[in-house]
């Protein structure tokens, strides 16, 4: 049982991505929703076990409900890892067994451990039995030679014997050699038929797709069809949310039927130049923030000079709050 006081409802989640959903991404996102779940970007348990911790795990308090996605294959350090989690305040831990990219392959993170499904239930395990919050999975539908539907039910099962629920299934398979880690986002076809079977065979699991999802309409279709194809439990979005955050302006009435008033794009931008502000007397630099709000104005008047002067300055040597200042009046008018 999830014991935490924000247990996390996947209708709508927001995906873990390298270098982009950073804690002040996250804040941003959730000025704009209440109730998405928000995913940190990949954690290897290296990283935390001989890293500066507090560097890796600190949030804001206002970004839960929270998941930390953790990279790696080691059961004991994954255990311990999943242990800090709970301990932080995170309300999800995720093992990633979805990301291509051969820098982490080599240390058996990632997609390559659909290949060990045994491995990753044994890793679900200890991580269950060190944390009362809930143990979850990201994986892909197959990676090279493994792309039958067989093999993701092996893999699916395997954990899901360990008591395991909720499965975040990128519909693309991944081919870890040859091709990047952004063609692996878009190269391989999407098969979100295979993740609807996967529901089907599956009903007692909480199957959450992932993967070239770009508008509310397309994401309600998998939740909510309206032929005779198998409801999905929930979406996560990835790039769309990033490079355009307000997309997230209807996702608690769609999602969660929680129809309180949605702030307008002027208001979320307020508040998140009041939250710079607060980051820049702590000490950050600007441009560490700015860089996740340059799609907030997206199609509207003045949105491509408040981007351009926020990517022309902001790198310059002390730069303050008064640039930002400067953005916002070119849009917000």
């Amino acid at each position: 049982m999830n014991s935490s006081l924000h247990a996390p409802h996947h209708a709508f989640c927001l995906a873990p991505m390298m270098d982009w959903s950073d804690r002040h991404c996250r804040y941003l996102w959730r000025l704009i929703s209440r109730h998405a779940v928000l995913y940190t970007e990949m954690v290897t348990t290296g990283a935390l076990i001989h890293g500066d911790r507090a560097r890796f795990l600190d949030f804001n308090a206002e970004e839960h409900p929270l998941a930390l996605q953790l990279g790696g294959s080691d059961p004991a350090d994954l255990a311990t890892c999943s242990r800090m989690a709970e301990e932080w305040g995170y309300d999800e831990v995720n093992l990633n067994c979805g990301c291509p990219s051969g820098r982490v392959q080599n240390g058996m993170i990632g997609a390559i451990l659909m290949a060990h499904p045994q491995r990753v239930a044994d890793c679900i395990k200890a991580m269950q039995d060190s944390t009362s919050i809930e143990v979850t999975v990201k994986h892909r539908i197959g990676i090279d030679d493994m792309d039958d539907y067989a093999g993701m039910c092996n893999f699916v099962e395997t954990i899901a014997a360990t008591g395991c629920r909720t499965f975040i299934v990128h519909a693309r398979k991944a081919w870890l050699k040859g091709l990047s880690p952004k063609e692996n986002r878009e190269v391989p076809p999407l098969q979100y038929g295979m993740v609807r079977q996967l529901k089907r065979d599956y009903p007692e699991l909480n199957i959450i797709i992932n993967g070239g999802l770009q508008t509310l309409e397309q994401c309600e279709t998998l939740i909510h069809p309206h032929d005779d194809e198998t409801a999905l439990d929930g979406v996560m979005v990835g790039r769309e949310a990033y490079t355009n955050p307000y997309l997230l302006a209807e996702v608690d009435s769609r999602f969660y039927d929680d129809y309180h008033p949605v702030a307008d794009r002027q208001a979320v931008a307020l508040a998140f130049r009041n939250y710079c502000a607060a980051q820049l007397e702590q000490g950050l630099e600007l441009k560490y923030m700015t860089r996740h709000m340059l799609g907030l104005f997206q199609g509207l008047p003045g949105a491509r000079k408040f981007r351009r002067h926020l990517s022309e300055n902001v790198h310059r040597r002390g730069v303050g709050i008064n640039l930002l200042d400067d953005a916002l009046a070119l849009v917000c008018r």
